[in-house]
């Protein structure tokens, strides 16, 4: 059992709050900005223009979105995770 006290030890790695980046990439379609600030938003509320920043992929197919949230625990995180890595828009997320 001491084995899974050190993996919690490990995921929780990082200290809460904090300004954590989430960044995340798609079809460069419409709705799919709005779909990831909605996901975001659903987790970690509100968020203001100045937390976004997108870039395009260089034939434009591609877009991604970068969402600065003030994280306030792992288990946050994971939530954010696991629905971005759910959605079928959402190519990948980071």
């Amino acid at each position: 059992m001491s084995g899974d006290g050190d993996n919690a030890d490990r995921s929780s790695a990082i200290e809460f709050p904090c300004s954590f980046p989430i960044k995340m990439m798609g079809r460069d379609e419409p709705g799919f900005r709005a779909t990831a600030i909605s996901i975001i938003e659903k987790h970690a509320g509100t968020v203001s223009e100045s937390d976004i920043r997108e870039a395009r992929s260089s034939k434009g197919n591609f877009v991604s979105i970068t969402i600065t949230i003030n994280a306030v625990s792992q288990g946050q995180l994971d939530d954010i995770y696991r629905a971005l890595t759910d959605h079928e828009q959402v190519l990948f997320a980071l």
